[in-house]
């Protein structure tokens, strides 16, 4: 994984020529059948693998945004719900931990030719799964506003407060802040992104023992809570899909959002052009004087399921290699930073590779860091609405994740 990261920021700066052509997909037979999130990437290949559905090849997609919950119950059953799971970093984990994907070296042999090594992600001396994009939140920026109002483009938390301010007392925007606050997932990795930032780590040394009830833990709270007060006053209510609203209307300068965002918000033939031609991207902001972008690096990617048939299995592989094909990437650079033969980065790219190049870390690939994210995810929100202190909030996580830590038997 290490090898994988670094290589991935390398990928930013210079990616190598585009792989051999592919005339079609050569697929017989089979039922490919794709789980993935819900943003404009993962369309793009989704829709580029239906292109393989035929008479005898069956394609289909359910693309939502509770994907995770639904991820290894679907692949528990036998034959098993859907054939190809698009996951992450973190959400990779419990499929492994329940032995539900299968080894993908025999596929990458025979139809892998255009893959790259960084896009192997091995267990074990297996390839387990496949990367095709590098992810990561940053800031998100109206150029316009800013410059009018003489702020200079924020890379502290410091400065997005005082930019906050600054446009609050001018009278330009009340909560010019947004950032996924939405307690569950989305608090619980801004939390994450804001702790790498201190260069803490999460757990003891050699342990799955958590360590974040301490001051890097009190500086994160800190940092989050101030960025509320400059957000709207049902700010717990936004996850990354209700931001986008808030920019196409105008009612934020300032965002913390996801770099696969981006074409979305910098689309100029959208529903807001006027907004889309200001809209600017950077790295994510550091944090009391820091150096590390406060940002998780994250790659995407997919797995084929192991409870299928191989004739389903080859067919997945054969539809997920057309979806991420470097003719694919090429005619959708702007939609991801792809880990793609062929990709050469785009303007939209412009934030996750600077959270790269400025030393973010990568978001903790551990099987008991989703017990952790979970417990952030389920603690803090009484904290940010300013119903318990910082200290409850973080005692409050790692009781709930020592409990559940103990009971999956990763503490003893």
């Amino acid at each position: 994984m290490n090898k994988f990261l670094k290589a991935s920021a390398a990928t930013v700066a210079l990616i190598a020529g585009a792989g051999a052509a592919m005339a079609d997909c050569g697929i017989e037979e089979g039922s490919v059948r794709i789980l993935s999130n819900d943003f404009d990437a993962l369309h793009v290949i989704a829709t580029a693998a239906e292109t393989c559905a035929s008479d005898t090849v069956e394609v289909t997609k359910n693309q939502t945004t509770e994907h995770k919950n639904i991820q290894v119950p679907a692949l528990t059953t036998n034959p098993a719900s859907y054939t190809v799971a698009v996951i992450a970093t973190n959400s990779i984990m419990p499929l492994l931990s329940a032995d539900l994907v299968r080894p993908l070296d025999e596929y990458i042999e025979k139809w892998g030719q255009d893959l790259q090594e960084q896009q192997l992600i091995r267990i074990d001396g297996n390839v387990v799964a496949i990367a095709f994009m590098a992810n990561a939140q940053h800031l998100f920026y109206r150029e316009d506003i800013l410059s009018e109002n003489g702020i200079e483009v924020p890379t502290t938390y410091d400065e997005i407060i005082a930019a906050a301010k600054t446009l609050r007392d001018n009278g330009v925007m009340e909560n010019p802040i947004a950032a996924g606050y939405k307690p569950g997932w989305d608090l619980a990795a801004e939390f994450v992104n804001t702790y790498l930032a201190t260069g803490g780590e999460f757990f003891k040394d050699g342990t799955a023992e958590v360590d974040i009830n301490n001051e890097n833990g009190l500086k994160t709270l800190e940092a989050l809570k101030a960025m509320s007060e400059y957000m709207s006053p049902d700010f717990v209510t936004y996850d990354s899909n209700a931001m986008y609203p808030l920019w196409e209307a105008g009612d934020t300068a300032i965002q913390i959002q996801w770099g696969s965002r981006t074409r979305q918000y910098a689309d100029a033939e959208g529903p807001a052009p006027e907004v889309a031609n200001v809209t600017r991207f950077a790295a994510s902001p550091t944090l009391d004087g820091g150096t590390i972008p406060a940002a998780a690096l994250w790659w995407d990617g997919f797995v084929i399921a192991k409870n299928i048939s191989d004739e389903d299995a080859e067919a997945s592989f054969r539809a997920m290699m057309v979806g991420i094909s470097p003719e694919t990437v090429a005619e959708n650079q702007e939609a991801a930073v792809w880990l793609v033969a062929g990709y050469e980065p785009t303007p939209a790219a412009i934030g996750v590779a600077a959270d790269l190049e400025a030393g973010a870390r990568p978001y903790p690939m551990l099987p008991y860091m989703g017990l952790l994210h979970t417990a952030l995810g389920d603690n803090l929100a009484e904290f940010m609405q300013g119903q318990e202190s910082a200290e409850q909030a973080l005692s409050d996580v790692s009781a709930a994740y020592m409990t559940a830590a103990t009971e999956a038997g990763f503490i003893k």
